[in-house]
C-alpha cells in the first residue's frame, strides 16, 4: 500500500514514465548521433555504432516547391517520425541552371528546417547529366559547404542518378572535383557519391573507390522493378568494403507509377535492416502517380490526415514509424 502522502508523487512518476514510453525513439537524432562518419562499410554515429536513418525525399524542387518549408519538415518529424529529409534540388529543366538563386534558397530552407528540428538533411544535386554541369555543381556545393560547414546535420549528395556512363572516365572524375570543392570548406561531413546506371552499379564503384575520409555511395531501387539481382550487387559492394546510402527508393515501379509491391518492399526492408542502411522514400508529392505519398491538393504545410495519403503514403508512413521504434 502507498502512503497517502506519496500518492500524488507516485502518480506523477507513473504519468511521466508513460509519456516517455510514447515518445518517438529519437526526438533529436542529430543530438543523439552527432556528425555521421563512414567506418568500413558502415555509417556510424559519435557512439561508434551503426546508424540507420529512415525518412522522406522531397520531389523535384522546381515542380513541387510548395513542400520546401519548415511546416512540412516539422510535420514529417512529428507525425511520420522521420530522422532524415532529402531536398532534391533540380538542375534541369527549369531548375538550378535557369534559376540558381531560387533553387539554392529552397535547399537552404530545407536545411534550416532540418537543423531546427534536429534532423539529418541530404542536399541532393538532382541531375542525370551532372558531368555536363560540373562548373555549376562545384559552384553550388562550394557555396553550400561554406554556409553549413559547422552543421552536423548536413549530408551532401553530389550526383543523384548518373545514366549508363563510365564510372572511371566520367562519374569518378566529376565526383572528385565536387568533393574537393566541399572539402576545402567542410572537411568532415558525410558526402554521398552517385553510381552508374541510375545509382545501381554500386559494385562498379566499389571496385574503384574514391579516396575520401567520409564518403558513402548511392544505391537507388524501386521495389516493383528491382529485385534480388540488385541486392546481390549491393551486397557485393558492401563486401568489398564501401558504405551505401539509399538516398531514394520507391514502393512501386521504376517509372514512379504502379501499385505498391509489398512483397518486394519487405525483402528490401530486410536487406536494409540487416546491413544497417539508411534510406529516404520517394517522394513528398501530390502528383498523380504511384510513388507520390500525397493525394492531389494535400496541404503544403503538413497536418495530413489518412484521407490525404495515397496507398504508398499510408504504407511508407507506418514503415518509417516502425523503423524509429526499431532503433
Amino acid at each position: 500500500m502507498v502512503h497517502a502522502d506519496f500518492q500524488p508523487i507516485t502518480k506523477f512518476i507513473v504519468a511521466a514514465m508513460l509519456m516517455l514510453c510514447c515518445l518517438p525513439a529519437f526526438s533529436n537524432p542529430v543530438q543523439d548521433h552527432g556528425r555521421l562518419q563512414v567506418k568500413g562499410n558502415q555509417i556510424v554515429g559519435k557512439h561508434g555504432g551503426p546508424v540507420s536513418l529512415a525518412g522522406m525525399s522531397l520531389f523535384w524542387s522546381q515542380w513541387m516547391p510548395q513542400f520546401y518549408n519548415r511546416d512540412t519538415v516539422a510535420w514529417l518529424k512529428k507525425d511520420w517520425q522521420i530522422t532524415v529529409v532529402r531536398a532534391a534540388v533540380a538542375v534541369e529543366p527549369d531548375g538550378y541552371l535557369k534559376n540558381p538563386e531560387v533553387e539554392f534558397e529552397k535547399a537552404c530552407q530545407v536545411v534550416d528546417a532540418a537543423v531546427a528540428e534536429g534532423l539529418y538533411v541530404i542536399v541532393d544535386w538532382h541531375d542525370h547529366k551532372a558531368e555536363e554541369h560540373t562548373a555549376q555543381s562545384v559552384e553550388f556545393f562550394d557555396r553550400l559547404s561554406k554556409k553549413y560547414a559547422n552543421v552536423d546535420n548536413i549530408i551532401y549528395e553530389i550526383y543523384n542518378e548518373p545514366l549508363k556512363v563510365s564510372w572511371a572516365e566520367v562519374i569518378k572524375p566529376y565526383s572528385i572535383k565536387v568533393i574537393n570543392a566541399i572539402r576545402k570548406n567542410d572537411p568532415d561531413n558525410l558526402i554521398v557519391a552517385g553510381t552508374p546506371t541510375w545509382s545501381q552499379d554500386v559494385d562498379v564503384a566499389a571496385a574503384d573507390p574514391i579516396e575520401d575520409i567520409n564518403l558513402a555511395y548511392t544505391l537507388h531501387f524501386y521495389a516493383g522493378t528491382h529485385k534480388a539481382d540488385l541486392r546481390a550487387k549491393a551486397q557485393k559492394a558492401l563486401n568489398a568494403g564501401i558504405a551505401l546510402f539509399v538516398t531514394e527508393w520507391g514502393t512501386v515501379e521504376a517509372s514512379g507509377d504502379g501499385a505498391v509491391d509489398r512483397e518486394s518492399v519487405a525483402e528490401w526492408v530486410q536487406f536494409m535492416q540487416k546491413n544497417n542502411l539508411s534510406h529516404c522514400n520517394w517522394s513528398i508529392a501530390d502528383k498523380v502517380e504511384g510513388a507520390a505519398v500525397l493525394k492531389p491538393g494535400a496541404s503544403p504545410k503538413g497536418g495530413w490526415a489518412d484521407k490525404d495519403l495515397t496507398e504508398s503514403g499510408m504504407f511508407v508512413r507506418e514503415l518509417i514509424r516502425s523503423w524509429g521504434r526499431r532503433e
